[in-house]
């Protein structure tokens, strides 16, 4: 691409496209998974009542691509956990993370500088992971873009989307929590990564593999760290997706419209019946004006008859509501 060799970035992106994640880069991937997940609700009263648990959960968040991706692509669900160098080393860390003597290594790691580079290169591994699921999807399945792009989700942003499985591991079970029903951002830049790989490695986007990975491993690095340092948690699609959502999918509904219809009787019947109650009233007063001529009601006759109007004018707006429901 002539802008990469314009800028003199074509070294450097083949300089990232060579670039090995172990071990640096999978230490900071797996002190970052710990961490978020020592930093989820009563995960650290797992940790003390049960530490299996606790372990099994930790392997969930730092291997859940893999096993996802291995799930969908009809694979052994242990095939992630082969490597036995990674699992000790993951291991090895979240027992640091969990049981180090005087919380040393997490308090350390929590430190907004250090935890700024991990959390960067937790990034990096991300778009390894992305086109390593789009590109092991494409060696099987040749011309299926959806596969692909499912694969490479799966495989970036697997953690997140078996996080149910994982909570449950943990004696939790939060269905709402379901990130298809509100994803984070993690998982929808993971999902728009493999959008873009898999358009590349079908050639329906003009960009060289290696371009690509700078450029999406920039953004995320970048990105990331504008959202750690401000403390937002909004995604840079926001506006995007808001215009989208109020285009294509809050449209006009004939469910609405009956709606409309069932509720619009019922404000008809609650707003029309004070008048009537208040003309009834007024009827009633002037009758009992008329009628204290010749005959004395008492005070407590007169506050039961009026008590009694009442319940009666309420039992019939309730009854014309039903009745419109």
């Amino acid at each position: 691409m002539d802008l990469f060799e314009t800028l003199h970035l074509d070294e450097l992106s083949h300089g990232l496209a060579n670039l090995s994640m172990f071990p640096y880069f999978d230490m900071a991937h797996y002190i970052v998974s710990v961490m978020a997940l020592r930093e989820q609700p009563g995960a650290l009263q797992v940790s003390r009542v049960s530490p299996l648990a606790c372990w099994f959960s930790s392997m969930l968040f730092c291997f859940g691509g893999a096993v996802l991706s291995a799930i969908m692509l009809a694979e052994p669900v242990v095939a992630p956990l082969s490597n036995s160098t990674s699992v000790l080393l993951a291991s090895i860390i979240w027992y640091l993370v969990f049981y180090c003597p005087m919380d040393l290594v997490y308090s350390t790691a929590a430190l907004l500088p250090l935890r700024l580079v991990l959390s960067g290169m937790k990034e990096v591994t991300r778009t390894w992971k992305v086109l390593g699921g789009v590109t092991q999807a494409h060696n099987k399945y040749k011309d299926s873009l959806l596969v692909m792009i499912a694969i490479g989700w799966a495989k970036g942003a697997g953690g997140g989307l078996i996080s149910n499985f994982e909570q449950l591991v943990r004696g939790v079970w939060k269905p709402e929590t379901n990130e298809l029903l509100k994803m984070s951002y993690p998982t929808k830049i993971t999902l728009f990564g493999a959008v873009l790989f898999a358009l590349q490695q079908t050639q329906y986007l003009p960009l060289q593999k290696h371009h690509l990975m700078l450029i999406y491993t920039v953004f995320l690095v970048v990105n990331k760290s504008r959202m750690m340092l401000t403390g937002s948690s909004t995604s840079p699609f926001a506006t995007i997706e808001s215009v989208v959502y109020k285009t294509l999918f809050t449209g006009y509904s004939s469910y609405a419209a009956l709606t409309d219809e069932v509720t619009k009787p019922c404000i008809d019947n609650v707003t029309a019946n004070p008048v009537t109650s208040t003309a009834a009233k007024r009827k009633e007063s002037s009758e009992n004006g008329a009628a204290g001529r010749h005959t004395p009601v008492s005070p407590v006759q007169g506050q039961s008859e009026s008590l009694e109007a009442k319940d009666e004018s309420e039992s019939a707006e309730t009854t014309s509501c039903k009745k419109t429901d």
